[in-house]
C-alpha cells in the first residue's frame, strides 16, 4: 500500500473510531429524548464521570475489563437516581425546568470530579490483549480502536433489536405516546422511564470507559464530547437512532480529515456541517415536523 493510500485509510479509520464513540454517547441521549422527550444536558457529564470511574477502578484492580463492567453500571444507577429523585419532580413543569435541572446536575458532577480527582490529565492503559497494532500492507493501526468499532457495532444492533423487536421496546414506545393507557394496563410508567433514563446513562458510561485509553481522562471531556453529541442528535433528527449513527460517522470523518488537511478550520467544520444541514432540513435528516 503506497504512503498516500495508507494515510487516507488511517485517517478514515481514526474518523470511524471517533464516530463510533460519539455514537455511543449520542445514542443514550437519543434514547432518552426519543423515549421520554427529555433533553438531558447532564448526559455528557455522565460520560465524563464514567471515564473517571474507569480510571479509579483500573488503578484499584489493575483490570480494564472490570472497569468496563462496573463503571457503566455505576453510571446507569446514578442516572436512575437522578431521574427518580430530581428529574421526575420537574417533569410535569415542561422542558425548560428539565433543562435547568439537568444543567444543574452537570455542574454538580463537574465540581465533584474536580474535588475528588483534580484537574490533571489521567491515563487509563488499554488491556494488554488489545495493546498492540495491526500491520497490514504497511498500514499500522491500533487493535484497541478496532475493538471500539466492533463493540459499538454490537451495541447498535442490540439497541435496534430491543427497541423495535421486543415487547419491552413496544411498551416503552407506547408509554411515550400514551402513558395513561399503558399505566392502566398495570405497567408502572414512572419506573419504566427511570430504567430508560438509566439505560441511556449506561450507554454514555460505556463510551466513557472505552474512550479513556486513547483520550486522557480530564474535566474537559464533557465539554469536548458533549457538544459533538448534541450536534449528532440535532442533525440526525431528535429521537432517530439511525440518524444519530449516520451523523456520528460523518462528524468522525470530518474531524479526522479536517485535522489532517484543514487544521486551522478543523474546529469549525462540524458547526458548518450542522448549519448547512439545518438550513436545508430544520428538523434534521430523519426528524419529523411537529
Amino acid at each position: 500500500m503506497d504512503p498516500i493510500t495508507t494515510m487516507y485509510v488511517t485517517q478514515g479509520l481514526h474518523g470511524l473510531a471517533y464516530g463510533m464513540v460519539l455514537f455511543l454517547v449520542a445514542s443514550g441521549l437519543t434514547l432518552i429524548f426519543g423515549m421520554m422527550g427529555v433533553l438531558n444536558m447532564a448526559h455528557a457529564a455522565f460520560f465524563m464521570l464514567s471515564a473517571y470511574f474507569a480510571y479509579q477502578i483500573t488503578q484499584t484492580t489493575g483490570n480494564f475489563w472490570v472497569a468496563l463492567l462496573l463503571a457503566p453500571i455505576a453510571t446507569g444507577v446514578l442516572g436512575m437516581l437522578v431521574e427518580k429523585f430530581l428529574l421526575r419532580k420537574v417533569h410535569a413543569m415542561g422542558h425548560v425546568a428539565e433543562l435547568i435541572m439537568t444543567t444543574g446536575v452537570m455542574f454538580v458532577i463537574l465540581g465533584a470530579v474536580k474535588f475528588f480527582w483534580g484537574t490533571e490529565f489521567l491515563a487509563v492503559p488499554a488491556p494488554k490483549i488489545l495493546d498492540w497494532s495491526l500491520n497490514y500492507g504497511g498500514l499500522i493501526y491500533p487493535v484497541y480502536r478496532i475493538f471500539v468499532m466492533v463493540l459499538t457495532s454490537i451495541i447498535l444492533v442490540l439497541m435496534a433489536l430491543i427497541i423495535f423487536k421486543t415487547r419491552l421496546g413496544m411498551v416503552v414506545r407506547a408509554a411515550v405516546s400514551n402513558s395513561a393507557m399503558v399505566n392502566s394496563l398495570g405497567i408502572n410508567v414512572p419506573v419504566l422511564f427511570m430504567f430508560v433514563f438509566g439505560a441511556g446513562s449506561l450507554l454514555a458510561g460505556i463510551a466513557g470507559v472505552v474512550i479513556a485509553p486513547y483520550m486522557s481522562v480530564n474535566p474537559h471531556l464533557a465539554e469536548q464530547m458533549g457538544m459533538d453529541a448534541f450536534i449528532v442528535v440535532v442533525v440526525g433528527g431528535f429521537g432517530s437512532l439511525g440518524g444519530a449513527f449516520m451523523v456520528a460517522m460523518i462528524i468522525g470523518l470530518l474531524t479526522a480529515f479536517g485535522v489532517q488537511f484543514l487544521s486551522n478550520l478543523a474546529p469549525i467544520l462540524t458547526f458548518a456541517f450542522m448549519a448547512i444541514v439545518l438550513a436545508i432540513r430544520p428538523m434534521g435528516f430523519f426528524g419529523e415536523r411537529e
